[in-house]
């Protein structure tokens, strides 16, 4: 019955009666009806999706999503996430997240909640500024950034949020576009069908604190020029007029021009994407390409097949019921190193 009740949710079934406070022309109302599109064509009941978040203006998804949520605090939405998912593996469990709030204070939980491939979904919403407390650089803004907070320019190296994922060992890393409507879809979509952690980064424009920060990727003379977009098993051709490509030379990417006279080169010769490589070399690399002298890659840049955490403690678990039977916490509070203080103070 519930599996036919999924099958006939639409968008609206995930929308709540909370008013939508973002400033107005915010790309997370673009990210937001992305979400609410692709939840009722997954198949799976309502009640079966958990959306956690932390602080930031991204951290409000879980009041505009009908589903389980819950808001928690700075930086520990993937901890949070993972003992949920962990106890009730059984559950569709995506976290809503920013730049500052992901790769900031929520660093170390974020590493590890990769490293481990427990099945949640991370959506990270980049726009390289904090947003929510008004307009400092976030460890993404770029060297040089002048906000509130770095008067003179930043002088930090920012973080790569996809090299990092990679780095940390995630299973499935891709990055969209908030404006990027149909491409959006198609990456939260597959993010929804890995087993494991799937991170993807989001860009996204404040158009309060960091107006245009991605306007070369969105804006429709540049866009083609500034983007690559990653389709498994297609070579890496991109360009206005598709006449540039991105090829491997030696332990190097560099850019073909098809119309060089010198070169003669074709879609024939550039890199053929490949999604699926478990090496991690190659992704790590399409993952450091940007301006000014790459285009920047969108799409899926990891997609690996390994075990999950949750799985393997789940595993444990019944492993160890079947070889000492159903635990008791009672017994186990009164086991091992115990000691009883007495009415007169003294301890036995």
């Amino acid at each position: 019955m519930a599996e036919t009740i999924a099958s006939t949710l639409t968008r609206k079934d995930f929308q709540t009666d909370q008013e939508v406070r973002w400033c107005p022309g915010c790309g997370d109302y673009a990210i937001l009806a992305a979400v609410q599109g692709v939840f009722p064509e997954l198949g799976i009941p309502r009640e079966r999706f958990v959306v956690v978040s932390g602080i930031g203006c991204s951290s409000r998804f879980p009041y505009y999503m009908n589903t389980y949520g819950f808001h928690s605090i700075h930086g520990r939405a993937p901890a949070v996430a993972t003992g949920l998912k962990i106890t009730r593996p059984d559950l569709e469990v995506w976290i809503a997240t920013g730049d500052g709030d992901a790769l900031s204070i929520g660093g170390n939980h974020l590493i590890h909640t990769l490293r481990r491939n427990v099945g949640v979904k991370i959506l990270m919403f980049n726009n390289r500024i904090y947003g929510l407390t008004k307009g400092q650089y976030s460890p993404t803004s770029e060297v040089g950034k002048k906000t509130k907070s770095t008067p003179f320019g930043s002088i930090d190296y920012p973080f790569n949020a996809l090299s990092v994922a990679i780095g940390a060992g995630a299973t499935f890393v891709a990055r969209s576009i908030d404006v990027y409507q149909k491409h959006l879809k198609e990456t939260l979509r597959a993010a929804a069908s890995h087993r494991g952690t799937a991170f993807v980064e989001i860009y996204q424009n404040c158009n309060i604190f960091n107006d245009k920060a991605f306007a070369p990727m969105t804006e429709k003379e540049t866009k083609e020029e500034a983007v690559v977009e990653l389709v498994h098993g297609q070579p890496l051709v991109f360009g206005k007029a598709k006449d540039k490509g991105i090829r491997l030379a030696g332990t190097e990417l560099e850019i073909l021009r098809f119309d060089d006279p010198g070169g003669g080169y074709s879609a024939a010769d550039c890199l053929v994407w490949d999604e699926t490589r478990v090496n991690p070399a190659i992704a790590f690399m399409i993952a450091q390409m940007g301006p000014p002298h790459f285009p920047t890659p969108i799409g899926v840049l990891r997609r690996v097949d390994l075990p999950t955490f949750e799985a393997g403690v789940v595993s444990q678990i019944e492993r160890e019921k079947e070889r000492k039977g159903e635990g008791s916490l009672e017994q186990l509070l009164r086991s091992g190193d115990v000691w009883t203080v007495h009415a007169d103070g003294s301890v036995s």
